[in-house]
């Protein structure tokens, strides 16, 4: 009996080795029966913490306050007390430099009078010389008196036939008086002292009128 001779199997030609880049997604697992022929599943997401407002107790509600060195405490305590201290002693140091002002003011206005004092006890003391002695006098110490009010910044103001200002008149009563304008001052009752703004009085006046 005889055999028949085993086929010989053709040889195959080798396959060239294939870049990464060209595998696709369907050669990326091996040749591999037991291989899933799907897609890989995702990997699960790592675990965080979850979304909303923490939880009371957690790490946020844990953490301590800022906590003050007592020795920067006492600094502050006594730089406090420091500058309320050195803020009395400013008030009361003003006040009293306030009150040596005045005085010294009154000082300077009261012995700027003095020459008055002493002219007037000059005058009177040459009444029986006459009359007209003693009324020169007088009017000396009255020029006099005048002349310091205007050197302390309230010069005299009796001037007539002028219009009438209200900055620096006061209207006693009104006359007719066909000479003069109507508002305008004609007599002066009483005289003022100082400028508009910075007056002692207004002046005392009478002021014409418009005829009837």
């Amino acid at each position: 009996m005889t055999t028949s001779p085993e086929p010989v199997p053709e040889p195959t030609e080798p396959t060239e080795p294939r870049e990464p880049s060209e595998i696709n997604s369907e050669d990326n697992w091996p040749n591999d029966p037991a291989a899933p022929s799907g897609p890989a599943a995702p990997k699960p997401a790592a675990a965080g913490p979850p979304n909303g407002p923490p939880t009371p107790g957690g790490p946020a509600d844990t953490e301590e306050p800022d906590v003050v060195p007592v020795a920067e405490l006492d600094e502050l305590r006594d730089r406090w007390r420091r500058a309320l201290a050195d803020l009395d002693n400013l008030r009361k140091r003003q006040t009293k430099d306030l009150a040596r002002e005045r005085d010294s003011e009154r000082a300077r206005v009261a012995t700027a009078w003095l020459p008055v004092v002493d002219n007037l006890e000059l005058a009177l003391s040459h009444t029986e010389s006459g009359t007209e002695s003693l009324i020169q006098g007088v009017n000396a110490v009255r020029n006099q008196a005048v002349d310091i009010l205007d050197r302390l910044g309230y010069p005299r103001d009796d001037e007539t036939g002028v219009p009438f200002d209200p900055a620096r008149h006061e209207a006693v009563t009104v006359v007719e008086d066909p000479e003069a304008e109507p508002g305008t001052v004609v007599q002066c009752l009483r005289p003022g002292y100082g400028t508009p703004g910075r007056q002692l009085r207004p002046m005392a006046a009478v002021v014409s009128k418009r005829q009837e």
